[in-house]
Parts: structure tokens; sequence; C-alpha cells
């Protein structure tokens, strides 16, 4: 492809993904101003020009009067298959910008905390939960805490699609957010599969490196359907969805306070963390570094598509505040046509 072709459709590409991160119609104006977070610098007059082109070409929609438009579903499709290449180590620039934005307290209990999002069909909705109850009951996930929202409601800053209902998860990126605000860097390595025997954990069989992935590892292993989150609640052994990070030994002290403080608030990610430079779960671990294990906040998740329950996921896309969250089980009940799952499920 010549150059110039090629630097078109970047920043095409650049124009899709801000549209695809907003809720609402997106102007000319307020694209340009972001575009520079994507290394662009146009006008709105260029980039009035680029979003007729794809309005021709259907990946995006004029609404009203104005020029503020949203992505089409082809669009939308153009965003998640086009430039794998721009989008090699996707996943680690998600971890950085999302702990950065996390902005928790655990000492006040406010404050901005990340998550997933997974969208089910209206109709699968209350057997998906179902199949989650257990492994939220037993602690499987990065929290109990969760937020739902119904078609046309937001999560975060992403509008629920019509015909589903949207649930948010919190993510295990909280603890790197509440560590780096703490003075505490954790560098996220690898996603993995952690093999549970009686309920204790044994060691990593499968990791997949944040820095060369354009995929949250996560959803990666529940498309493929290699979790068994069911069969490690049921009988404490299996595959479970699990994170590996590093930290500095020095920092220990300081990192115990605070995963002490998240635990407290509800967030019992934790699965070990080991001693200054020695292997957790197999994995070797650099010099004068502490090797972290957390749960991957998308265990139940996979617990309902072992189920055969799929969802649309987006790990790790947005934040939400710690305030909108409440237990899962409060979650369910909010909605009165799930009353009568929760009684014929006790």
């Amino acid at each position: 492809m010549p150059f110039e072709s090629q630097e078109v459709e970047r920043k095409e590409l650049a124009i899709l993904r801000i549209l695809s991160d907003s809720a609402e119609p997106v102007g000319a104006r307020v694209i340009a101003q972001r575009l520079k977070e994507h290394g662009f610098e146009l006008g709105e007059r260029a980039v009035r020009y680029h979003l007729r082109l794809m309005d021709e070409r259907g990946l995006t929609f004029l609404v009203g009067q104005r020029d503020g438009r949203i992505l089409t579903d082809k669009g939308l499709a153009e965003v998640q298959s086009a430039l794998v290449g721009d989008k090699v180590g996707f996943a680690i620039s998600r971890i950085e910008t999302l702990s950065f934005r996390t902005s928790f307290d655990s000492t006040v209990r406010r404050g901005l905390v990340p998550v997933n999002l997974s969208f089910y069909p209206r109709e699968d909705f209350a057997r998906a939960l179902r199949a989650m109850k257990p492994a939220f009951e037993a602690g499987f996930a990065t929290s109990g805490l969760v937020a739902v929202a119904p078609e046309g409601r937001p999560l975060g800053d992403i509008t629920v699609s019509p015909g589903k209902i949207g649930l948010a998860t919190v993510c295990s990126i909280v603890f790197n957010g509440v560590l780096l605000k703490a003075g505490v860097p954790m560098d996220s390595r690898f996603g993995g599969l952690l093999q549970m025997r009686d309920r204790q954990a044994r060691r990593f069989t499968e990791l997949i490196d944040y820095a060369g992935c354009s995929l949250d590892p996560s959803m990666i292993f529940i498309k493929a359907r290699m979790t068994s989150v069911t069969d490690v609640v049921a009988a404490g052994d299996g595959e479970i969805l699990a994170n590996f990070r590093e930290i500095p030994a020095v920092c220990r002290p300081v990192a115990e306070a605070v995963i002490a403080g998240l635990e407290e608030a509800g967030f019992k990610g934790l699965v070990v963390m080991g001693e200054a430079s020695q292997p957790v779960c197999e994995i070797p671990v650099g010099l004068h570094k502490i090797g972290i294990v957390l749960l991957g906040g998308l265990n139940p998740i996979a617990a309902a598509e072992e189920a055969g329950i799929a969802a649309d996921n987006l790990a790790m896309s947005t934040v939400m505040e710690y305030e909108d969250l409440v237990p899962f089980r409060d979650a369910v009940i909010e909605y009165r046509d799930l009353v009568r799952f929760w009684g014929a499920s006790k």
C-alpha cells in the first residue's frame, strides 16, 4: 500500500476509534482536538472531509442537522479488524491509560474504578446471572461489586445497545491504579490461565504477553472455551483467569497496606504475593522484584460462557464511580423481571 494511502487509512481509523469510544455523537471540532492524542494534526475542515468519505462508505452516520457522527455496525467492525499492526501492544496501552484514570481512594470509598463491560441479549440475561452467581459467591472475581444497565442507559461512558443488558465488572487494573497513586509502579506482564488444585493456585498453564497483544488475553481464553471456572467453584480443580504483575521489592510494605485497604473496600482479587526475586506460580520474577497474581475480573463472565451463554465483552473498557457499583445480588434485585430468578435459585 502506498505511504499516502496508508496514512489516510490511519487517520480514518483514528477517527473511527474516537467515535467508538464515545457514547454520544461527536462533531468535527471535538474529533480534531482528540486526534492530537493519536498523533495527528488535522483541522475541522479536513476532519469533515474524511467524515463525508466515511459516510459514503457506510462507516459513519450523521445525526441531526449538525456534524455529530456515530458509528454504524460496519464502522464498528472496521475498528475491530483494521490495521492489526497498530493494535499490537493495545492491551498494555489500555492498562496504562485506565491505571492513570483510576482515582479510587479506599479511605473515603470514593473515586473512579476501572471496569470490564459485558453485553447480553435481553432474553439471555437471567440465565447468565444464574451461571455467574456461584463464581461471585465463591470470590472468583476482582470484586463482588457490579453495575447493571438496560438498553439506552450508560455504563461509564458507553451506552448499552438496543436489545441488550449491560453488566460492569471490576477490572484487576484497580490494583495498578491505586498502587500507582501510592507511588508503587506495577508492571503488567501477562494474562493467563491459572491452574487450581484443591482451591489452591498451582501454576500458570497458558500465558499471553500484554505488550505484544492486540486483544485482552481474558477475552481470548473465554471465547476459546479454555476456562473451567465452574469446575473450580464446584470441586476446587480447574483453570481460571488470572494476571501476573511485578512490583519493586522495596515497595512491599506500601503495597501490602494499599492492598489491605482495597480488600476492606471489597476488592479481593489478590491470589498471591511472592518473595523478592522468587518465582510465583512457576513464573520467573525479575531481580529485586516481587511477583503478584491477581484474579481476572471476567471469571464470572467465563462461567456464563462455559454454560453456553455468550456475551459481547469489552474488557478494560472504561471507568465508573465506586458509588455507582453495588453487590451482585443487589444489582439483580433492582430488576423486577429477575426477582423470580433469584427466588428459584436459592
